[in-house]
């Protein structure tokens, strides 16, 4: 049936992991995970849920990136039953794309299973074969050209230089998906090409960069040519990305977070000016800064008030 978590999601409270019975307790993660797969074909049986039986892979589509990020904010609330909870909505949504594949006769959710099991053991070879890595970083670098010499053996062909948008099949950069938002294709590129050492030796290079774009976007910004300060600005974006990636920061969940904070900075804005009697569009420019900085002092003092207690209490 449709998810109906996200219309009540505010009003859940920090909870423990459920108490399982003791024929619970003896069934293992394989035995759950078939009765899992069970319980999604029955659904999508001829007399099973109307809702689930609509289903294509294409509808599914938002649920699939709705669940990812739902888990990204379960890992940061601390509450392990909403971070298991949220985790099995989206295997759930591996479980449902499997179903309806088998149901076409492409491939089963076991597929899905034995390819990424031969997948690690394959690019595991420090483990499971002779090759040795002495770190963590020869272990990605060892990744990246193994996934390089996996699209070569699938045979992909380069395409004419400038003739084309998508990526070489043999190159290291092949892979990303040119569908992910932008902050996290521009992560995703500059770590593959970092995990061969094509990287910056330091945080300074990369300020150096953000300048200089920087610069250039302000050069931009006065030939009054659209396409020249789109690309430019662009750079700069793409400047502060590899900033992020270097001192490993996801620079979407940054921005997430950010925007996250602007918009509980804007409401309190907004809640200031009601209780004057104006909708903040109603207020001056000028006033609109004062109370924007006044609640970051309220924000900054209630850090403070919190650290201190937190501080008094051990």
């Amino acid at each position: 049936m449709p998810p109906r978590k996200k219309q009540t999601r505010k009003f859940k409270k920090r909870r423990a992991l459920p108490d399982l019975s003791e024929q619970q307790e003896r069934l293992g993660a394989g035995q759950w995970f078939e009765k899992l797969v069970s319980l999604q074909a029955r659904l999508r049986a001829a007399n099973g849920c109307p809702w689930d039986r609509e289903q294509t892979h294409s509808s599914l589509r938002t649920y699939l990136i709705e669940e990812a990020y739902e888990v990204l904010d379960a890992l940061e609330s601390g509450d392990d039953a909403k971070f298991a909870e949220e985790m099995g909505d989206l295997l759930l949504q591996i479980v449902f794309h499997s179903q309806i594949a088998r149901e076409e006769g492409r491939f089963s959710v076991a597929d899905v299973i034995r390819e990424v099991h031969e997948k690690m053991v394959r690019r595991h070879p420090h483990v499971f074969g002779e090759k040795r890595a002495k770190d963590a970083a020869e272990v990605l670098k060892n990744w990246e050209q193994i996934k390089a010499e996996e699209r070569r053996a699938k045979g992909a062909s380069p395409a004419p230089l400038g003739e084309s948008d998508e990526l070489d099949g043999k190159s290291l950069l092949a892979g990303v998906p040119r569908g992910l938002p932008a902050a996290l294709e521009g992560y995703q590129l500059t770590r593959r090409a970092a995990r061969i050492g094509f990287d910056w030796e330091d945080v300074k290079g990369i300020f150096e960069k953000i300048q200089e774009e920087g610069a250039e976007v302000c050069h931009a910004l006065g030939t009054m040519e659209p396409l020249r300060i789109e690309g430019e600005i662009g750079d700069l974006l793409f400047a502060v990305v590899n900033l992020a990636r270097f001192v490993h920061v996801d620079p979407e969940i940054a921005l997430k977070k950010a925007n996250a904070k602007f918009v509980k900075r804007f409401q309190a804005m907004e809640r200031l000016a009601e209780s004057s009697g104006r909708k903040l569009a109603d207020v001056p420019r000028a006033e609109m800064e004062s109370l924007w900085e006044a609640v970051k002092r309220k924000e900054k003092g209630a850090a403070v008030k919190s650290a201190s207690e937190a501080t008094g209490s051990k």
